[in-house]
C-alpha cells in the first residue's frame, strides 16, 4: 500500500513556473508506476502525466506536452511535476495516485490518490 501527498500548488500568474511534489510512504513506491492528474470542480478528473516505475517510460495528456515534466526519485519516495508556461486552462487541484493496471490515462485504473493541491494560473 502507497500514501501520498502533494504540495507545491499555489497562485501563479499566466506564463509563470510550478514545482509540485507527491511524498509517497510505503516501501512499495519504488515499484509503483505513478501519475499526476487534476480536476476542476464540475468536471472529470485529467489525466496529466504517467511515470512507469523506474522512469524509462513516461507519458502525457496532449494539453501539457511540451510543458510539463514528470519526474521521480526512487531514494527518496517522491514524485515531481514541473510545470512550465501555466495557462489560466491549467487551473485545478492536481492528484498524484499509483498506476495499478490497464491503461495509463484513466483514472479507473489508479488507486491511493493523495489529497490533492491547489494550483492556479491568473491571466
Amino acid at each position: 500500500q502507497v500514501q501520498l501527498v502533494e504540495s507545491g500548488g499555489g497562485l501563479v500568474q499566466a506564463g509563470g513556473s510550478l514545482r509540485l511534489s507527491c511524498a509517497a510512504s510505503g516501501r512499495t513506491f519504488r515499484w509503483s508506476n505513478m501519475g499526476w492528474f487534476r480536476q476542476v470542480p464540475g468536471k472529470e478528473r485529467e489525466f496529466v502525466a504517467h511515470i512507469s516505475w523506474d522512469g524509462g517510460r513516461i507519458n502525457y495528456g496532449d494539453s501539457v506536452k511540451g510543458r510539463f515534466t514528470i519526474s521521480r526519485d526512487n531514494a527518496k519516495n517522491m514524485l515531481y511535476l514541473r510545470m512550465n508556461n501555466l495557462k489560466p486552462e491549467d487551473t485545478a487541484v492536481y492528484y498524484c495516485a499509483a498506476h495499478t493496471a490497464g491503461t495509463y490515462n484513466s483514472r479507473e485504473n489508479y488507486a491511493y490518490w493523495g489529497q490533492g493541491t491547489q494550483v492556479t494560473a491568473s491571466s
